[in-house]
């Protein structure tokens, strides 16, 4: 998806400490001009981090099964970046109503924000979307924000009724699925997914789902949120909507690793806790067996589900599984790109304490970005604040945490328009 030139000019650039660029908030306390940060208290250490290593150039396939992957935009070096700036590169962030609070646009101005997620009381039209992304923009281009690369700016446009924009894709993944020729739907979908987003600045979406549901009914199925019950057409489907969709300027994401495809109706993580019981071979054979095709087609993203699972990892959610996402995503699965949390506030984490206890947790079992979907953007700047904490105090990994900051403006420099 990243033209060469693009990669060589971010490598060049990087050289310099830049990289070549290209379903509500209350506002917080805005900085007050110069070259202060936005955020309250002493000013952060500076951070001279390495660069993360480089991602594969070529297909893996390791004895342990990992599949094949096409190889990921290469790495670019990491610009000077203060503590504060590194753990905001780390938080996508969202808000209440049509325009952004001041206070946000502070933090994104100042390099502390990877991206935004756009829910539909977000959206009056597409004129106004892509009026607060330009302005979103415009605030992350500051002479104050080292990060010389596009903001992520994503949604949930999965198709069907999960559309939080108006158009394309008007099919659902189980119309698609049933449709004369799924394959032309699959990648008419995500065509016109990308075209959609594209067309209002958006550069993200939070799709496709490649959940195998079970039964007629049951929780993906009864809003026609999964392809098939057969997890070699998910996997096919799957793939034809991310080259589709990527291939037009939007990065995909496959949800809901290692999958939520057994989950009964009311089994709604967002909502509730939700454990699934099948047995290992179960979830490696059918539930993952989708992202085996996505990761070899170069998806850029994985949403990591909030389920437990304890034939992999007994008692933990799977976005708090270092077994789940570094065992059986990266070494075994061999995905090299960047994972994504579900929403951070969801139900299933009620047993789990606070914002910032949640984002430690995720931080440390191996997710890169922590998605802060509440609708206000304090939720963010506490995800923020608990990552710069664990950072100081060692509950982070300094060479981890640098790794995830490097993936996630790897990501940000391929996705100039």
């Amino acid at each position: 998806m990243v033209a060469v030139a693009v990669a060589v000019a971010c490598a060049a650039s990087a050289a310099a400490g830049y990289f070549a660029f290209s379903s509500d908030g209350s506002p917080g306390a805005a900085g007050t001009g110069g070259t202060a940060s936005p955020r309250a208290g002493a000013p952060s250490p500076r951070v001279g981090a390495p660069s993360p290593p480089a991602p594969a150039s070529s297909p893996a396939a390791s004895s342990s099964g990992a599949a094949s992957q096409r190889a990921q935009p290469g790495s670019v070096a990491l610009p000077r970046l203060s503590l504060a700036q590194m753990a905001g590169q780390r938080v996508i962030y969202s808000y209440h109503g049509l325009t952004p609070p001041a206070a946000l646009l502070q933090l994104i101005s100042h390099g502390e924000a990877a991206g935004v997620i756009f829910f539909g009381p977000n959206v009056s039209s597409q004129a106004q979307i892509a009026k607060v992304i330009a302005e979103l923009e415009q605030a992350n281009a500051s002479p104050l924000n080292p990060v010389r690369a596009p903001l992520l700016l994503m949604t949930d446009q999965e198709g069907g009724i999960l559309r939080r924009m108006p158009g394309a894709p008007f099919l659902s993944e189980r119309q698609i699925g049933q449709a004369a020729d799924p394959a032309a739907q699959a990648t008419a979908a995500g065509t016109g997914a990308a075209l959609n987003l594209r067309g209002v600045g958006m550069d993200v979406n939070l799709a496709p789902v490649l959940d195998v549901y079970r039964q007629p009914g049951d929780f993906d199925d009864q809003n026609g949120r999964s392809y098939s019950m057969d997890p070699g057409a998910v996997s096919l489907l799957g793939a034809d909507f991310i080259t589709a969709q990527q291939r037009a300027g939007v990065a995909a994401t496959a949800k809901h690793f290692p999958g939520l495809g057994a989950a009964a109706t009311a089994q709604d993580t967002d909502n509730v806790p939700v454990t699934l019981s099948q047995p290992a071979s179960v979830i490696r054979n059918t539930d993952e067996l989708p992202y085996k095709a996505a990761i070899a087609t170069g998806v850029r993203l994985v949403m990591v589900s909030w389920a437990v699972y304890p034939a992999l990892a007994p008692g933990r959610p799977a976005g708090f599984s270092s077994v789940i996402i570094v065992g059986e995503l990266r070494q075994r699965l061999g995905f090299k790109g960047v994972t994504i949390t579900d929403a951070l506030e969801a139900g299933a984490l009620r047993a789990f304490g606070t914002i910032e206890n949640r984002s430690l947790l995720a931080a440390q079992a191996g997710m890169d970005l922590i998605l802060c979907s509440e609708k206000n953007f304090t939720e963010g700047q506490q995800a923020a604040a608990a990552l710069e904490a664990g950072y100081r105090d060692g509950r982070l990994g300094h060479a981890a945490f640098t790794e995830a900051v490097g993936r996630v403006l790897t990501l940000r420099a391929s996705l100039r328009l």
